[in-house]
């Protein structure tokens, strides 16, 4: 093994290490990234190289849609549009079993289209649904469980800045593609989320309570469409060319900020704390993929993607059994790592390996999308399980066991994603983007 390879096991190693002993991840990489730059060149190259590499990283016009995207996020969050969209999920959902907990449900798929954020989801949504679903006697550890299970289908339907940021680190990936092919693996998820919140209501007897009459299902309609027509103007405009996804992160902020002050919930004196907000989330993605291009560098200097392909086809050559390793560890990775950190990291390791046995990067971005999705709900370090206990007032111990039917629906569709190509690439292909 040479000098190289010797020097990016280390570095992973270090990353490892650091993680475990509770290093912030953006520090854990940086300071492993750094090391490894100086042992394989001299101190002063090494720092020119990683200010470089930092630089173009974050240098991409794709990139200026996250924090347009997260700022829309905010606003739609603070301008009443998630209580619209509540209204016009009771709608659709109010006649099935544990109606609120199924309006939840497609509530949170519904502020995801237009929102891109599991955790905005988690904590607009479940703030407005908690409070009514305990009002009606639902168990608190049973919608808290229902919130958090279906609130990462946000990170799946467009837009979504999960998958910005893939497109960025697989290079040339069409971000439209990546958009089109989340819709069919957000709405399985949806769905699954739907069967079991009903086969576990109709156990604990919680019945349908929501009855529209026809007059006021068309008000509920038409006061919703304002906001689900910003779905149809950004995705849409996107689709047909009229602008980039980038250009369109831009009209979804314009679009959220004159709903919000038409309806008179948004002030021009607290955009100031609104910008600084997105600011705060924005900083956090993009220090991460600034770092995390010096590790993918070094990666590809030391030849880490070819070891651990090699690794792999030591053990089978079985393309079936290597997918099913894959998300195994990803699903493990899942639980420890934030999405965006852990996409910069193993796409350039992983997504080589799944090009050789030809799967498409778009099914690849939404395969390791819908594995890191699932951490995010999943102990210890799952930020949409955290956000959703906290606006519920609950423990995770109160909640996991509720949980586990959700994993068990959302593993099923997990494999349907990677397996079944029809499932992301269909929509795509359909559109003429792939």
């Amino acid at each position: 093994m040479s000098q190289a390879m010797v020097c990016g096991l280390i570095m992973l190693v270090l990353v490892f290490v650091l993680l475990v002993i509770g290093s912030p991840v953006c520090i854990s990489i940086g300071v492993a990234s750094a090391l490894a730059m100086m042992v394989i060149s001299t101190p002063d190259k090494a720092i020119l190289i990683s200010a470089q590499k930092m630089f173009a990283g974050t240098s991409s016009f794709s990139l200026m849609a996250i924090p347009f995207f997260i700022l829309a996020g905010v606003l739609m969050n603070n301008g009443g549009i998630a209580k619209k969209l509540v209204n016009c999920a009771k709608l659709l959902a109010g006649r099935l079993p544990g109606s609120l907990a199924q309006t939840n449900i497609v509530a949170n798929m519904l502020f995801g289209a237009v929102s891109g954020s599991g955790c905005a989801a988690a904590a607009a949504i479940g703030g407005i649904m908690g409070p009514i679903e305990e009002e009606e006697g639902y168990d608190k550890s049973y919608y808290a469980a229902v919130n958090i299970a279906s609130a990462p289908t946000g990170m799946m339907i467009p837009p979504s800045n999960t998958l910005i940021v893939y497109a960025t680190v697989a290079g040339t990936v069409s971000i439209s593609a990546l958009f089109m092919a989340g819709y069919l693996p957000g709405i399985l998820w949806g769905l699954g989320n739907m069967v079991v919140a009903g086969l576990m209501a109709k156990r604990l007897g919680y019945t349908s309570t929501e009855k529209f009459g026809w007059k006021e299902s068309i008000r509920v309609l038409l006061d919703a469409i304002p906001c689900l027509m910003m779905i149809v103007v950004v995705i849409g405009g996107i689709l047909i060319g009229a602008f980039t996804a980038t250009e369109g992160s831009g009209i979804a902020v314009a679009y959220s900020l004159i709903l919000g002050l038409i309806y008179k919930n948004i002030k021009i004196r607290d955009l100031p704390a609104y910008l600084l907000e997105a600011a705060n989330m924005t900083s956090i993605i993009i220090i991460m993929i600034g770092i995390s291009s010096i590790m993918s560098y070094v990666m590809a200097f030391t030849g880490i993607p070819k070891i651990v392909a090699n690794a792999l086809m030591g053990i089978t050559t079985n393309r079936i059994v290597i997918l099913l390793i894959m998300n195994g560890f990803l699903l493990v990775l899942g639980t420890f790592m934030d999405p965006t950190p852990a996409i910069l990291i193993f796409t350039p390791i992983f997504l080589p390996i799944c090009q050789s046995f030809g799967m498409h990067p778009v099914q690849f971005g939404l395969m390791i999308t819908f594995n890191l999705c699932i951490g995010a709900i999943t102990p210890p370090v799952g930020t949409v399980m955290f956000t959703g206990c906290r606006v519920a007032n609950t423990s995770i111990e109160n909640i996991i066991k509720r949980l586990l039917p959700f994993f068990g629906v959302t593993a099923i569709v997990l494999l349907l994603v990677t397996f079944v190509e029809p499932i992301t690439m269909m929509i795509p292909r359909l559109l003429g983007l792939v």
